[in-house]
């Protein structure tokens, strides 16, 4: 049995890979497992991976072989792959694709080389009510309006579709991308990853091309990707994103760098209602639906329940961009499941969905295609190196005894809301005084209280637009350098120079939005400005299981954190950066008092 010691995976028969985080090789063989596992638990020296069929679809759908996989493994594990798990990568590798959705003669077609696998398919009690008639051993027809249907179903049995049915092409629109940008006047250009990211969605405008989506982190310019798309594709658009700040972030966006008109660009929202060849809408807006239905409480169809989902049919759309694909809401996935004939473009910085819809995100809207690690873009210097710090503070005695009686549904509200961490908070801005700092959290009492003890302004849902847009414009402008903001400010929400953000509460232990909230702090800084993400967390509590579970993703990504304790702050000093000779370095800073990957 051949046996290498210097390497960092065990990889086990039951499909989990242990990763050592202190052996050299240790960033090389995280970067090529995230393209295809997915990260389980991530304590001090092991980290455990899992190969999961949807893990392993993706990674087909973005391009890796099956081949490509068992070299990655191969070339990093420290003993022989077990052999289940080689035939294993093979087989679910060589499932993806399989079958195949065409349109041929105004017929939407199910098809296959395999014609025992159609037979096992037509007996299959999910798959046979959806397929209408057997035309040929190696196809079935299915009704259009099942496009979306038959692929939720096809993914659940074990044999995801590949979508070759094409897409229309909507009402036609001339988009150009400008030059210059119109407000600064400075030159505009595509990053060389956002122009390969959308020419692989695009695909030449192939049928194999046209739905899917595309992983950046936060801060990357996931929006200019949306941007070369429609160039591209020159049609009607509509844009789906989370809330009204994002849809006014969009529309600021199109006027400044492409050639798009004001005229041409509508806004539907809870305040306006306009229907334009691109328009902007909010997930909220969508979502609505009216208290009162029908006397007899009857719901025909989507359109009933939901009535602002008309928008849909309101123009021959080209292209749908879903921004912030993994908030998509559940009633949007079933009108998506309607529309599988126009193309569909995801944008995310984490496919991770709390709810388990991934699979949903990955029939309806489309595949991963593209995507680039964290690490590699800060590397290249197009998002902002960002240093994570753990602060466990203690709960105070008087509490402790309430958390210890607490039922486990009030646990982590009453360890979240620590009021111990509204000191640390102000030594931290103290430390920070000359930044730029978001101090984020979920509770509005809690928001309240430090938004007072600070002197600084809150945002919460119950914030008007227009007073949200100020504050955030008065942060850009520097007229303000601290702000207090509940988790409405999670997404989409473009802060360049904000370069410190502390977490005083979370929801529970969500991956995305740990990612999502260091993204609010990770556009890219002047003179190598370093950015600075706290997670303050009560010691021995539920809130620091959550916390662990929160940073998996980001630890997947490459980001370190800091772990200390509240009584060491006051002689502990953030970590800065030097620049000599054109090269970013950091400073000499004393070892922290722990280091985890977690």
């Amino acid at each position: 049995m051949q046996f290498n010691p210097q390497n960092p995976l065990i990889v086990q028969s039951d499909k989990t890979i242990l990763l050592e985080v202190d052996s050299a090789l240790y960033q090389d063989a995280r970067d090529a497992l995230a393209r295809f596992a997915e990260l389980e638990k991530s304590p001090e020296h092991i980290h455990t991976y899992r190969l999961t069929a949807l893990s392993l679809w993706n990674a087909a759908a973005a391009g890796l072989t099956a081949q490509k996989i068992l070299d990655d493994l191969t070339r990093f594990a420290k003993y022989p792959l077990p052999d289940n798990v080689r035939v294993d990568i093979i087989e679910a590798i060589s499932r993806y694709g399989r079958v195949k959705l065409i349109l041929e003669d105004g017929k939407l077609l199910l098809v296959s080389d395999d014609i025992p696998l159609m037979t096992e398919l037509a007996r299959h009690k999910f798959v046979a009510p959806i397929l209408r008639a057997r035309l040929t051993p190696t196809q079935f027809e299915i009704a259009i309006a099942d496009r979306g249907r038959i692929k939720q179903v096809l993914l659940q049995v074990g044999y995801p579709a590949e979508d070759l049915a094409g897409y229309v092409e909507g009402t036609p629109l001339e988009i150009g991308l400008r030059e210059n940008c119109v407000a600064t006047n400075e030159a505009f250009t595509l990053r060389h990853y956002q122009t390969e990211a959308a020419e692989v969605f695009h695909a030449g405008g192939s049928a194999s091309g046209g739905s899917g989506v595309i992983v950046l982190p936060c801060g990357a310019g996931k929006t200019m990707v949306g941007l070369a798309a429609m160039q591209k594709l020159q049609t009607a658009t509509l844009i789906l994103t989370t809330n009204t700040v994002a849809v006014r972030q969009w529309i600021t966006e199109l006027l400044d760098k492409t050639t798009l008109t004001a005229d041409q660009i509508g806004e539907y929202s809870g305040q306006l209602k306009e229907i334009r060849p691109v328009t902007i809408a909010s997930y909220q807006i969508l979502t609505y639906h009216p208290r009162k239905l029908r006397k007899d409480g009857a719901i025909r169809n989507l359109r009933d329940e939901f009535p602002h989902f008309a928008i849909f049919d309101q123009l021959d759309w080209g292209l749908i961009i879903y921004d912030e694909v993994h908030l998509l809401p559940a009633p949007v996935f079933r009108i998506t499941a309607e529309i599988q004939a126009r193309r569909r473009l995801g944008m995310t910085a984490t496919l991770v969905r709390e709810d388990g819809h991934e699979g949903d995100v990955f029939t309806l809207v489309g595949p991963k295609k593209f995507d680039v690690p964290w690490k590699e873009l800060e590397k290249q210097g197009w998002i902002a190196t960002a240093e994570c710090h753990e602060i466990r503070v203690p709960l105070p005695e008087e509490r402790r005894m309430e958390y210890a009686l607490a039922p486990d549904s009030e646990k982590y509200r009453i360890a979240a809301e620590n009021p111990d961490k509204l000191g640390l908070v102000r030594e931290l801005l103290h430390k920070h005084k000359d930044d730029t700092v978001l101090v984020i959290g979920v509770y509005l009492t809690q928001l309240h209280k430090i938004a007072e003890i600070l002197g600084a302004p809150l945002i919460t849902g119950e914030t008007t637009i227009r007073d949200r847009e100020k504050l955030f414009d008065q942060l850009r402008r520097g007229e303000i350098n601290r702000l207090v903001v509940s988790k409405v400010a999670n997404f989409s929400i473009d802060l360049p120079d904000a370069n410190v953000a502390i977490q005083i509460s979370g929801t529970f232990g969500s991956r995305q939005e740990e990612a999502q909230r260091l993204g609010r702090i990770l556009r890219p800084k002047k003179h190598g400005l370093l950015a600075h993400f706290y997670a303050l967390v009560s010691h021995d509590t539920i809130d620091q299981d959550y916390s662990a579970h929160r940073q998996m993703f980001l630890t997947e990504q490459g980001y370190r954190y800091d772990i200390l304790y509240a009584h060491e702050i006051e002689n502990w000093t953030p970590a800065t950066f030097s620049v000599e000779g054109g090269v970013v370095a950091p400073l000499a800073l004393p070892a922290p008092t722990m280091m985890r990957e977690t």
